[in-house]
């Protein structure tokens, strides 16, 4: 591997060859597609999913976010390099802010490269990182002191990765794996109705759906629906990261082999689930939404891409029904506008139409983001369902 890379002149490229697998991200040397892969320890079974940081692949990388139950943030502790993923419009605010809003409750915020010539392992450089970290964290609505936790390391040298680096003697806590490892994660629940939404699908001797499963169980030979188009499948194979089983239940990051639909028939955001009590679909409904970065104001009638659990679709702000005072949740109907900053009940109608619940219902289905021209614009969750 660091052979190949070598004759690329990206010798210290050489680790992430392990998860960008395609030709295009080894050329590139950024992430594109989610990666899949897995390990294990002594206790636990680790799906671990490589989502794209480069700007330009962020609709991906809020697919890959819709999977997770821990979200490993890696920043790099270099100089300059910290400030320009932190500053305003950089990746580092945006990754944050998708994965709360993906619904993913605990973060590991990794600060990398703490060898590096301008770090050197400095205890100062790291405090500053987290310092600065920390405000905005709390702002998209992490707990830092239960929900986030922050450890140094070296992606290159592995130091406080598996084990615990002599380099470093003033961090006294875990390394990540020993972090992960003990970290208790709330199972979803098996006793619902089985949903399952279709992130990506591929055909291999019949039609496979990628996703993960966020209520109820699934067996070999389940007859299940495939919303929103109603399409009656059949459960032929089920894959946990490549080994075969009998069944699978929430949680599972899965590949299920169907029949009774053609791979062409399949889009991600399609949702897998129960015959007797289906998902909802939709194209109109009342959301909450937080205007997160707008320069300028937001009227109805306007449009932007709504990314909702793995569904992608492009949606209008048909009308704006109240704002709502942050301080005293107080409801001023009828505003004329909305801008940065503001929380605000708003009518959303898609151009076609999507499997969603209400937040309050089931809220790996009920929150979303709203994305323009490469930019997150706005955060919401869906309070009622019209059409």
């Amino acid at each position: 591997m660091k052979g190949k890379q070598e004759k690329k002149n990206r010798e210290s490229w050489y680790l992430s060859w392990a998860l960008d697998t395609n030709q295009e991200e080894r050329d590139k040397g950024k992430t594109v597609e989610v990666g899949r892969a897995y390990f294990e320890t002594d206790s636990k079974h680790f799906t671990m999913l490589d989502a794209p940081g480069h700007r330009s692949f962020v609709p991906n990388m809020i697919g890959g976010a819709a999977q997770a139950d821990l979200a490993v943030l890696v920043i790099s502790a270099r100089k300059g390099e910290f400030e320009t993923g932190f500053e305003r419009g950089g990746q580092t605010r945006e990754h944050a802010m998708l994965v709360k809003t993906a619904g993913v409750k605990h973060l590991v915020v990794l600060i990398n490269k703490m060898d590096d010539p301008t770090v050197k392992w400095s205890e100062e450089r790291f405090t500053e990182c987290q310092s600065k970290l920390v405000p905005f964290l709390k702002k998209v609505g992490f707990n830092p002191k239960k929900d986030v936790f922050f450890i140094p390391v070296s992606g290159m040298t592995g130091a406080n990765l598996k084990d615990i680096s002599t380099e470093c003697p003033w961090y006294t806590g875990p390394s990540f794996i020993q972090y992960i490892d003990a970290l208790s994660i709330s199972r979803l629940p098996t006793d619902g109705p089985f949903i399952m939404p279709v992130v990506d699908k591929y055909k291999d001797m019949g039609t496979i759906l990628l996703g993960k499963i966020e209520s109820g169980e699934v067996g070999k030979g389940s007859s299940l629906l495939l919303m929103p188009n109603k399409t009656p499948v059949e459960v032929l194979t089920i894959l946990v990261d490549d080994d075969e089983r009998n069944s699978a239940s929430a949680g599972d990051n899965v590949k299920v082999k169907v029949r009774g639909v053609e791979e062409d028939d399949v889009s991600s955001g399609f949702v897998l689930c129960d015959t007797i009590n289906p998902c909802h679909t939709g194209r109109e409904f009342t959301a909450q939404i937080v205007i997160i970065e707008y320069k300028s104001i937001i009227c109805a009638g306007y449009n932007a891409v709504l990314h909702i659990h793995s569904a992608v679709e492009e949606a209008q702000l048909s009308s704006l029904i109240a704002l709502v005072d942050k301080k005293t949740g107080n409801k001023t109907k009828g505003p004329r506008f909305i801008k940065q900053d503001q929380v605000a009940i708003a009518r959303i109608t898609t151009a076609g139409t999507i499997c969603l619940e209400t937040f309050k219902d089931f809220p790996q289905m009920g929150r979303f983001t709203l994305r323009d021209e490469g930019k997150t614009i706005a955060i919401g969750k869906v309070l009622k369902l019209l059409n």
